[in-house]
């Protein structure tokens, strides 16, 4: 009997041990996200824009020189991101609060994650929400996709009377020219209480799998940073686009490409000067650097809990931003500025410092993590995995367009291709114009070369390939 009994609890004691290995063999996800943030960075080439840490990550993964959003526009790109479907199949295209209600039954990343065994949490911004206005909220968030969220809220919002502002404002600073310099700590800061969080949630959860979304919303205007980061940028060292050049840029481009912002062109508000553009922009290249600081805290975490090589890690932004390109400022455009932003991944075993240049989507990070875990998504996933690139970033077996949609109401909206030279765009379904761009040589998208006889059956080809992807519903459109 007590040879049976000793079998049994070495028997017992054996099952135990596998099923921790097992837990301990899955892959933790680090899921890090920045708000409108641009490829202005170190990392990306930028030699003024200090990115160190990003770099660092660089180092043991792959930088995605070619990653773009569904939508530049918050609401839309994040809740496509999170469900791996586009905003079309999602109807939608605004920042309202409509994902579980239009899509009662859609299963996100995070909820994924969860229902395999993972601890599924985020601290800040992952969802939609306003900044500041919605920071320390759940706003637009999930609640099947966490066990547990996290609502920090720093000087930046409960000290909104000391953010200088610029222009007209009307409203919240949502959407402005706006900055503050405080000094100040880190920690003091929104970002900065959301790396806290996430190192604290790393070392409580270090022993069983995780899923873990640090959410920063800088550099989300109103661009608001520790002093120290805008001393990393002396204003003589700002330069912004000279603006007759900058409105030749437009002459060519189809009305509906610009029409929100010509009203107020340059950078969206009355009255903004060249130096008051220069400041915002000194201020916004602060908060990259600000949240570049805080992903090497977070990095600096993954080490210290003995977590680097079971972890992957993943840092995006929503989509990109214009400062004073072609006199544009913010997003919500059709163009590269505003459709690209920076993608880097690690993942444990696979390629490490390498870049690839091949044209991939945001929604391709559901099916990616999903790929790399071992778990198994929901057929409608409407991305690829990222894993061919991660194994081998030239691989010629990847030849998947990324398509950016913008919406502005029933009467302007459009689609966007873009393949590894091309960006071809239509508004309307090229009823109120076409766009096409020779990224191959004219990286800057100045000369639109979509009524070019010589490009005919270029703009035919890309027509062609960017039809299927026209799904707007009927009540979204008045054509």
């Amino acid at each position: 009997m007590k040879y049976l009994i000793r079998v049994f609890t070495v028997h017992l004691a054996v099952v135990l041990s596998l099923a921790v290995h097992a837990d301990h063999a899955k892959p933790n996800v680090l899921f890090i996200a920045a708000d409108d943030m641009n490829c202005d960075l170190g990392v990306y080439g930028d030699r003024l824009v200090k990115t160190p840490n990003l770099e660092r990550l660089a180092k043991i993964g792959v930088r995605f020189d070619n990653a773009y959003c569904q939508q530049p526009l918050c609401g839309p790109s994040r809740a496509s991101l999170m469900t791996g479907l586009r905003p079309d199949t999602l109807d939608m295209h605004t920042l309202k609060h409509e994902l579980r209600q239009k899509n009662p039954d859609v299963v996100t990343l995070g909820q994924l994650f969860r229902n395999n065994g993972y601890y599924s949490a985020r601290a800040g911004k992952i969802y939609h929400y306003g900044n500041p206005g919605q920071i320390g909220t759940d706003a637009n968030d999930d609640p099947a996709t966490w066990d547990e969220r996290f609502n920090p809220a720093g000087i930046d919002k409960t000290q909104e009377d000391s953010i200088v502002r610029y222009g007209p404002q009307k409203g919240g600073l949502g959407i402005s020219m706006a900055w503050w310099d405080p000094v100040s700590k880190d920690e003091e800061h929104t970002d900065g209480m959301v790396a806290t969080r996430i190192i604290d949630l790393m070392k409580k959860k270090r022993n069983e799998p995780f899923f873990l979304a640090a959410g920063f919303f800088n550099p989300h205007c109103p661009y608001v940073a520790p002093k120290k980061y805008f001393d990393l940028y002396p204003l003589d060292q700002i330069t912004v686009p000279d603006l007759k050049a900058a409105r030749a840029d437009l002459e060519d481009v189809p009305p509906m490409a610009v029409q929100r912002d010509m009203k107020r062109w340059p950078y969206y508000f009355d009255g903004i000067t060249e130096d008051q553009a220069r400041k915002c922009k000194q201020a916004y290249y602060a908060c990259n650097s600000f949240v570049d600081a805080q992903v090497g805290r977070l990095l600096d975490a993954l080490e210290e809990n003995g977590l680097v090589d079971n972890t992957i890690v993943v840092f995006w932004s929503d989509h990109g931003y214009f400062l004073g390109e072609k006199g544009l400022w913010y997003k919500r455009k059709a163009f590269e500025r505003s459709a690209r932003m920076p993608l880097i991944i690690s993942a444990p075993g696979l390629s490490r410092g390498l870049v690839t240049n091949k044209p991939v989507e945001l929604l391709d990070l559901y099916p990616t993590l999903a790929d790399l875990c071992g778990l198994k998504p929901p057929a409608t996933l409407e991305g690829a995995s990222l894993k061919p690139l991660l194994i081998d970033p030239a691989t010629n077996d990847w030849d998947k367009p990324a398509v950016t949609q913008v919406w502005h109401s029933k009467k302007a909206w459009g689609y966007s291709l873009r393949n590894e030279r091309w960006r071809y765009t239509e508004w309307l379904e090229g009823k109120a114009g076409r766009e096409l761009y020779d990224h191959a040589n004219d990286p800057d998208e100045v000369h639109n070369l979509a009524s070019s006889e010589a490009n005919r059956e270029t703009v035919a080809m890309l027509s062609k390939q960017l039809a299927p992807y026209v799904r707007l519903k009927k009540y979204k459109r008045e054509n």
